[in-house]
């Protein structure tokens, strides 16, 4: 009798860590002009690939389009994009409870991207700013031990190309992004057709960004760079640019980026095809993944090279919706999960890991204006 009972506590244990080894955390930052609350804790099934039909939390919050986690996940940073842009700054407990804890200005209009600082003292926030005038910039604030945000310590400007007059007119910084090993921000502004680069520096609590030598990489005229991504070595980085439809490879020497690739992510010629978006590399580096917008509306799949980190084209893939606002790979890298945020889905897809290749749909999961998706493992 004592056996069977050892015997059905053991398979009770077993079965509990397995279903608590399929379950991930996904969170969904969306724009709240519609039904949307703001940010939605979901169960994911890592071996199913289905998101729980029902929230376990909903954190009221206005327009949370980005989400940044620490690098211990206990706490979550959102930027509210909005006119006079706002950040948010939330606790997450061991249970993966989230709690707010403030929120300050970020000193410009419609924030749209953050990242932290290695050492997670500084976040550093892009205002896109939709209108021209004073257009968009680049902020850093300071991040207390306990979580809560500063204000702003930090405010930068860079001065736009004008080559599209009705897009380019004002600078707007699209995403900024640390370098691997922390030193650098790179910070992609749309607006001027550049990406810039600044040294960072801890220490200095004024003034934390300073221009790198070189001060920044010129993409081509009209082409708005968007979002940056180094592989895991940071040897080399690949850049999205938004308005020509384009995935850049770069070669990483000295914090300099060297273009090695350009390449479209469209073969059609209308500019309406034409909007690239998020990227990001699979957990083994071996394949880049880029959505495209607009008319196209497809997730773009590359094989990188081995050594030279060098694309070629793989697939193509229907996000099934309309507008891929943001994208993720799940922690099995089993599966993508699109934010189709004008289509209120996360269009979840079955990946082979080993051809890289996007299958089949398992679930569209209504979901009001999704913009952005993070794990908590």
């Amino acid at each position: 009798m004592k056996n069977r009972t050892w015997t059905s506590l053991l398979t009770a244990s077993l079965m509990s860590l397995t279903i608590a080894a399929q379950a991930a955390t996904l969170l969904v930052g969306s724009y709240t002009d519609g039904q949307s609350q703001g940010i939605y804790r979901y169960t994911f099934d890592t071996k199913t690939g289905q998101i729980a039909p029902t929230p376990l939390q909903v954190v009221k919050s206005v327009s949370p389009s980005w989400l940044v986690l620490s690098a211990d996940q206990r706490q979550l940073f959102a930027v509210n994009e909005t006119v006079n842009g706002q950040v948010s700054s939330f606790s997450v407990s061991a249970k993966g409870e989230i709690k707010p804890l403030n929120q300050v200005a970020s000193r410009g209009d419609e924030p749209t991207h953050a990242s932290l600082s290695r050492d997670q003292r500084y976040l550093f926030v892009a205002n896109y700013a939709v209108a021209p005038n004073p257009g968009g910039s680049l902020v850093v604030i300071p991040v207390a031990k306990d979580g809560k945000l500063k204000e702003v310590v930090q405010k930068l400007r860079h001065t736009p190309s004008k080559v599209n007059p009705e897009r380019q007119a004002g600078a707007h910084v699209h995403s900024l992004v640390l370098s691997p090993d922390g030193q650098h921000v790179y910070a992609c502004d749309l607006g001027a057709d550049k990406v810039f680069i600044y040294r960072y520096d801890g220490a200095s609590a004024d003034h934390p960004l300073s221009p790198a030598i070189p001060a920044a990489v010129d993409l081509p005229p009209g082409s708005g760079p968007r979002h940056l991504l180094f592989d895991a070595k940071g040897r080399h980085a690949y850049l999205t640019l938004e308005m020509s439809g384009e995935v850049v490879m770069f070669d990483v020497k000295d914090d300099a980026l060297l273009e090695r690739q350009r390449l479209p992510l469209t073969e059609r010629q209308d500019a309406a095809a034409k909007a690239s978006g998020g990227l990001h590399l699979s957990a083994d580096g071996r394949f880049l993944y880029v959505s495209n917008r607009g008319t196209a509306n497809e997730i773009v799949v590359f094989s990188v090279g081995k050594d030279d980190g060098q694309l070629s084209f793989l697939q193509r893939r229907s996000v099934e919706g309309d507008h891929p606002r943001e994208f993720a790979l799940d922690p099995s890298d089993n599966f993508l999960l699109v934010a189709n945020q004008k289509s209120n889905q996360i269009v979840v897809m079955r990946r082979d890991p080993r051809s890289g290749k996007l299958g089949e749909t398992v679930q569209a999961f209504t979901q009001d204006a999704p913009s952005d998706l993070k794990f908590i493992e």
